[in-house]
């Protein structure tokens, strides 16, 4: 097989050892050949930079930032997933699932209820090739909420739908067991309201939990193994919750908040998602359990950017300095390989001869990751 590309002089990052001087060819949009030692001619300097596998997320809904800029200005939504995607890019990011949430919901956030403009945005930007990560979806289903099934349902048979889960906010649970910490999260992201709107939204919280949570959930579950969707839970606290999630079976568990819920998920064999803005700044933002207190104890297998995308690649590259147990090929995984196969893309996630030659080119200095260069299926896209 021709070699259309090599890389050479760089510490490659496989899925279990770093070689330290090493080479690769790439043809066809797949890695064909690893070396070590001197490469072939003509191949390109990486000047002792890492090379490692392109960042896989599976939870970011920061598209939303881009669309949404500002309280009630809404930009041209093929703009906006131009400028989200290539701001993953320049992240190190060459597959994202787009959380984009199926639900509407009156005086809360702006976004809500435009799942459809945006995913059919990411298809617009697609079609024209005017994208460099390779984009899926994934449904973010608010359980309690009226409409959330018939909004699911209008998404569903999209052929770029790969991940949906199951999320219930009300207030005094999960993420938000501290009330006090859900309205400080609503002043600051819901444009300021008041304590009476916020009496009156929590007030509709509830009701709608009352009334449509056991049924919806029901729903989107049958929905998601229907066509053969992974599902991911999202906040489990309890025992309780761990439960449900082994009952729906999910895949993924996002975020659990307690030690307790995450021993729990581990144990029934389900993969526990963290935040890597948790592990950069060394806690968790709602006052929930740290992810590096989850990795000391061998339960974290996946990071996710959330709301910060450069937070992926620093939070894989910080965890072993954070725990020196987790070698950085372990570390590496929990970003590439371990997501990869949490929701079924056997293709991708390692350096690998025969895997897609999505990679990343990565200096770093005074411990601030850089993105040099990026590649997708063997084409350079940033």
């Amino acid at each position: 097989m021709k070699k259309e590309s090599v890389i050479a002089n760089a510490r490659i990052v496989l899925a279990d050892r770093v070689i330290e001087q090493g080479w690769l060819a790439l043809a066809d949009g797949r890695i064909v050949e690893i070396g070590e030692g001197t490469a072939p001619a003509g191949a390109e300097d990486a000047g002792g930079d890492l090379i490692m596998p392109g960042l896989i997320e599976l939870h970011t809904d920061h598209l939303e930032a881009h669309y949404v800029p500002r309280p009630k200005v809404f930009w041209n939504p093929v703009a906006a997933v131009i400028s989200y995607d290539g701001q993953l890019a320049t992240s190190g990011i060459t597959t994202v699932f787009d959380s984009l949430r199926v639900w509407r919901e009156d005086g809360a956030e702006e976004v809500d209820g435009r799942a459809g403009v945006l995913a059919a945005a990411i298809t617009t930007a697609r079609e024209a090739n005017l994208l460099r990560a390779d984009h899926f979806l994934h449904l973010r289903c608010e359980i309690p909420m009226p409409s959330v099934v018939e909004e699911a349902k209008e998404l569903i048979d999209r052929p770029d739908v790969k991940l949906m889960s199951l999320m219930d906010h009300t207030p005094g649970q999960r993420q938000f067991r501290d009330e006090v910490k859900l309205r400080d999260y609503y002043r600051g992201k819901g444009g300021g309201k008041t304590d009476a709107e916020l009496d009156e939204l929590f007030a509709k919280r509830f009701e709608y939990q009352r009334l449509y949570a056991a049924a919806n959930m029901r729903e989107i579950v049958a929905l998601a193994h229907e066509y053969n969707i992974p599902l991911a839970s999202h906040d489990d606290t309890t025992e309780e919750n761990v439960a449900d999630a082994v009952r729906d079976r999910v895949s993924v568990a996002e975020f659990p908040t307690t030690l307790e819920a995450a021993r729990g998920l581990h144990q029934a064999g389900i993969d526990i998602l963290m935040g890597a803005p948790n592990v950069v700044r060394g806690g968790s933002h709602s006052g929930n359990i740290a992810a590096v207190d989850l990795a000391r104890e061998g339960l974290l297998d996946i990071l996710s950017s959330d709301y910060i995308p450069s937070s992926l690649l620093m939070a894989a590259l910080q965890l072993p300095e954070h725990v020196p147990a987790i070698s950085l090929p372990a570390a590496v995984r929990t970003v590439t390989k371990a997501p990869a196969e949490a929701v079924g893309l056997t293709d991708r996630g390692e350096v690998a001869t025969g895997k897609r030659a999505d990679l990343i080119r990565v200096h770093v200095a005074g411990h601030v990751p850089v993105v040099r260069s990026v590649w997708r299926e063997g084409h350079r896209v940033a």
